[in-house]
């Protein structure tokens, strides 16, 4: 169904929101894609703060100029699903990934994080970036693990000392 321009202008608009607050962009070639996979990609993107839309080239060019992937631009050809990562870096790659394990129609073509076109492999590095959860949680363990090793350090001194004065004492009874 082709648009007319107010509703080309409201594509371009809310495609521009989006790519303005959106940690990262993965671009996917998606002919051949069943109706049903589409559907149970967009509801697991719903999930996981993935924005999806498919949308002519022309229009996501002129949506992410003045934005961190105005590098895309020039790389848009031939049919394309876009995945935009609004919550956490990884979760287009995640998504993307997922899906293209059961569907060898859909293939990366452009991969965009914070202003760097890279390869569509990268794909895969960006599907491995750890999530909002799991980032914490390592950031907790690093923040801990220096007042371990002090309580490590103190009972072991005072183990040694102790140790020491237990093994005096009975001798100088």
């Amino acid at each position: 169904m082709a648009l007319n321009l107010s509703q080309k202008q409201e594509v371009v608009a809310e495609l521009a929101e989006v790519a303005a607050k959106a940690h990262s962009l993965v671009a996917v070639e998606y002919a051949g894609t069943t109706v049903e996979q589409m559907t149970a990609m967009r509801k697991k993107a719903r999930e996981t703060g993935v924005f999806l839309k498919v949308v002519k080239n022309t229009l996501a060019s002129r949506a992410v100029a003045g934005t961190g992937f105005e590098v895309v631009k020039d790389v848009l050809t031939g049919p394309l699903l876009y995945a935009f990562s609004t919550e956490e870096p990884g979760a287009a790659g995640r998504l993307i990934k997922e899906f293209a394990k059961s569907n060898d129609k859909l293939k990366a073509r452009v991969v965009s994080v914070e202003g760097k076109l890279l390869p569509a492999a990268h794909v895969d590095v960006l599907a491995s970036l750890p999530t909002r959860d799991e980032a914490l949680a390592m950031l907790a363990r690093v923040l801990a693990e220096p007042a371990a090793m002090f309580a490590r350090a103190v009972k072991a001194v005072a183990d040694k000392q102790g140790g020491g004065e237990a093994a005096e004492a009975p001798a100088a009874a």
